[in-house]
């Protein structure tokens, strides 16, 4: 059950879980709750125009981006991965086209160089619940405002595949460092050490004056994904560009340890990490 189910179920709520709202069942069982308004948060399932028409003030999303950028099914994790200074949250009235409906409020909030997808998420979720229950009132009370979204700066944030979160060591320093935090806490930044999997839960680029005391660190001969400086602050890795810093790693069937703590157990001098 999903902590919003559990939450029902504690409150002693009744919960429908309907597999598609393209069926006359599921479409009756929305009509006979008489509902005043419904709010739509990270769900997966298309809402047809008859399910749109059925709450009395209409239905609404909370979507966690600065609409219209980032449409789609994982707004943080491609805001982190483009690396935007800013995202929010939007609360809109959904339409039968994809997160295209006119919107009610909108909060902005910073994006630091620290945030991952799961800590983002978090602050998102706490701004989303507080912004939905305003507009919510403000609707009843009939005292909304509404305005289009802009025609311009539209862009999808389709959603998440595996495969993205394997590292391409020849990429620059500070893209593979967006990609471990967007990539946290699932599916995980991943590479290989010795042929085996090694996923970065933790990285920040490397300071350009510590790859400078590392042997051959300043040279071209130095390949991408060479290790090129290991200490107790962590394990520089050579890119591209730049040299990403490994915090807080993961061997496959291992538990996630501190950059320190995971170098007392391995040999990491002359070791190169490698797409799997």
């Amino acid at each position: 059950m999903s902590p919003v189910k559990q939450r029902a179920v504690e409150l002693g709520l009744p919960v429908h879980q309907p597999d598609s709202f393209k069926t006359h069942d599921a479409s009756a069982t929305l009509g006979s709750m008489e509902l005043d308004a419904l709010v739509v948060v990270a769900y997966g399932l298309i809402l047809p125009a008859s399910a749109l028409g059925i709450p009395r003030l209409g239905c609404f999303n909370i979507h966690a981006s600065l609409l219209p950028r980032w449409r789609g099914a994982a707004p943080i994790q491609r805001a982190l991965l483009a690396g935007d200074a800013a995202t929010g949250v939007t609360i809109m009235r959904m339409q039968a086209a994809l997160d295209s409906g006119p919107m009610l409020a909108v909060r902005e909030v910073p994006v630091s160089d620290r945030d991952t997808a799961g800590t983002l998420h978090d602050r998102l979720a706490s701004l989303g619940a507080l912004l939905v229950v305003e507009t919510l009132d403000a609707v009843a009370n009939g005292i909304e405002h509404e305005w289009a979204q802009p025609s311009t700066g539209v862009s999808y944030a389709e959603k998440i595949r595996k495969v993205e979160a394997i590292i391409d060591w020849s990429a620059d320093a500070p893209s593979i460092c967006r990609r471990v935090r967007a990539f946290n806490p699932w599916p995980i930044a991943e590479t290989t050490m010795n042929g085996a999997q090694l996923r970065v839960w933790e990285a920040e680029v490397a300071l350009p004056a510590k790859l400078l005391d590392a042997p051959g660190a300043g040279s071209q001969a130095v390949p991408p994904g060479a290790v090129v400086a290991v200490g107790d602050d962590g394990i520089d890795v050579a890119c591209g560009q730049g040299a990403l810093r490994i915090l807080r790693l993961q061997l496959a069937g291992r538990k996630p340890l501190a950059a320190r703590e995971f170098i007392k157990a391995q040999r990491l001098t002359g070791a190169r990490l490698a797409s799997p």
